[in-house]
């Protein structure tokens, strides 16, 4: 198995599965200059990160990813043991993927969208989105450590996301619960193994 990466983007929420269901892979570092080459387009023709292959399968997009990875290991318990759990896993990761990191996009990529005149009113926007979502979060962490009480692959997606608001400089201190919640996954071997695999701790 191995794990095509850009460090600290959506794919280090891969990368964290991956330490967590214990799979024997391998991960390749991708320089974002690589990733609208022909070689890395042959792979991802959309030129974004995670890639995961797995022997014939070549999988793209984040929530695929992990949700396969949550399926073929599942003593991990990273899905859910029946209908109704999973579907809550899948709940949250879909507000975390569709939402949260689409709004991200945002800051991270805004020259897609506007040009320098418009950036200050894109972001005021997408701050006022994305403080929406963060409010949900925050409410549904009160009382527990992980999204649907349990650990799960949406778990490891928000820590990614919560995140990039640090590297944003975007002050998240209004959501206690995020902030506790991102503070104690920070310490999880399996995220810190990425992490240290990825160079950034």
């Amino acid at each position: 198995m191995k794990l095509y990466y850009l460090q600290g983007a959506c794919s280090l929420a891969v990368h964290i599965v991956l330490e967590w269901v214990g799979a024997d892979y391998q991960a390749h570092s991708v320089a974002r200059d690589e990733l609208k080459s022909p070689e890395f387009l042959a792979l991802s023709p959309s030129g974004a990160v995670p890639v995961l292959q797995d022997d014939a399968l070549l999988l793209t997009q984040s929530t695929a990813i992990l949700q396969y990875l949550a399926e073929i290991h599942p003593e991990a318990n990273l899905l859910g043991s029946d209908a109704i759990s999973r579907a809550e896993t899948r709940r949250w990761l879909g507000l975390v993927n569709s939402d949260v990191h689409r709004v991200f996009g945002l800051f991270f990529g805004w020259q897609k969208y506007v040009g320098e005149a418009c950036k200050d009113e894109l972001f005021v926007g997408a701050q006022r989105q994305l403080n929406q979502y963060l409010s949900i979060l925050n409410q549904q962490l009160q009382g527990k450590d992980y999204l649907t009480g349990t650990r799960s692959i949406a778990d490891a997606y928000l820590w990614v996301t919560l995140n990039w608001s640090f590297i944003l400089n975007l002050d998240i201190s209004a959501y206690p619960e995020l902030v506790r919640f991102h503070q104690q996954l920070a310490q999880d071997p399996g995220v810190q193994a990425a992490l240290k695999q990825e160079g950034l701790a």
